[in-house]
Order: C-alpha cells, then structure tokens, then sequence
C-alpha cells in the first residue's frame, strides 16, 4: 500500500522508527498525502504536537480546524519539508487508533519517492483548491464547537501536567493563543492539590 510521511529533514532514504510520545519507537505513516503534509508545520516543539485536524462526515476529506483567526497560514506559511512516499506491506504496519488514516511501521521503510514542499501554505491552498482538503475557519466556529477543542487542549494540559512545567512550548503556546484556557487549567489544577 502506498503511504506517506511528512519530514522537515531532506534526503531520507530509509524511515526508522523514533520515538515520540507513544510506548514505542515507530516510523508514523497516512494513507493521505494532505495528513502527512500537516506533520510539516508543529506549532510546538517536540515532544509535544499541535496538529487540530479531523475528517468530513464522510471520513474522507481532512479538515484543518483553526483554533484562533489565521491560524492555519500562521503555523505553515513559509514552512519547507518534504513528504516521503513508501510501499509498505500490511505486514509491515498496523493502524494508529483514532486516525484512520494512519498507520504505524515498527521497523524501517525504505522511501519510494519524495516531494519537496517550499512552503506548506501554498500547498494546503492547492488541496484546498482541488477538493482534497477543507478548512474549518476559526470565524465559522460556534461557541459550543470551540468550547470541545478548548476542553481537549485542557485535558492534555492535566494529562501532562504542564503546570510543573511551564515553559515547555505546549505550554508557552497554549498561553499565548488560548490564555482563558491556560487560566482554567491552572485554576482546576489548584483545586486539586
């Protein structure tokens, strides 16, 4: 089956599985080109993750959810990657749970081929343009749509308990854009102590 990943480092032949914030290392794979390109442009620095994206009702057109105004241009304008393309086996890889896109490899896979992205923004604006991709707009979203996002982000701010640590980049970012977020948590997580 034909899978993609999305690198800001060039000249990979071979993917080797590293570890993230999972039990263990793996190479992460999509079936969808539009997905890996999304792992170009972290809003964080690793080991945490900024990517708020989901799927039409149909669960086949991926949909970049901006949290805040302009958010999507923000985090991918300027960006530059590469999206690898891989053959891999059914043998070889098993389905990431709640993506179902995503696949995970747990030994290398060898690259096929590779398109290099000079700047991510214009290429979200080309799968938007060719029906491959959808933006759900910050000033589309209702108060109740925005309130379960902002709940999400809370739940992995107590899950990584990123009050003992407040400088890590999640937490710088979660500050920044979502201050009334940030307040909440560290109001919960006083409570609870």
């Amino acid at each position: 089956m034909k899978l993609y990943h999305g690198s800001n480092i060039g000249g990979i032949q071979v993917l080797e599985p590293r570890q993230a914030d999972h039990d263990r290392p793996y190479v992460y794979l999509s079936a969808s080109k539009v997905v890996a390109a999304f792992y170009l442009c972290n809003a964080v620095e690793k080991p945490y993750y900024w990517f708020p994206y989901g799927f039409d009702r149909g669960g086949s057109i991926p949909i970049y959810h901006e949290l805040y105004p302009d958010a999507l241009r923000q985090v991918s304008e300027g960006i530059r990657g590469y999206i690898y393309e891989v053959e891999a086996g059914e043998n070889q890889v098993i389905p990431f749970q709640n993506i179902p896109c995503a696949r995970l490899a747990t030994g290398p896979v060898e690259v096929t081929g590779c398109l290099e992205v000079a700047d991510a923004y214009k290429l979200f604006s080309e799968y938007v343009e060719q029906g491959e991709m959808r933006i759900g707009r910050f000033e589309d979203k209702s108060e109740r749509e925005l309130g379960r996002w902002y709940s999400m982000i809370k739940a992995y701010l107590k899950e990584k308990e990123l009050a003992r640590t407040p400088d890590c980049s999640y937490a710088v970012f979660v500050r920044d854009r979502f201050p009334g977020v940030w307040e909440e948590y560290l109001r919960e997580d006083c409570r609870k102590s």
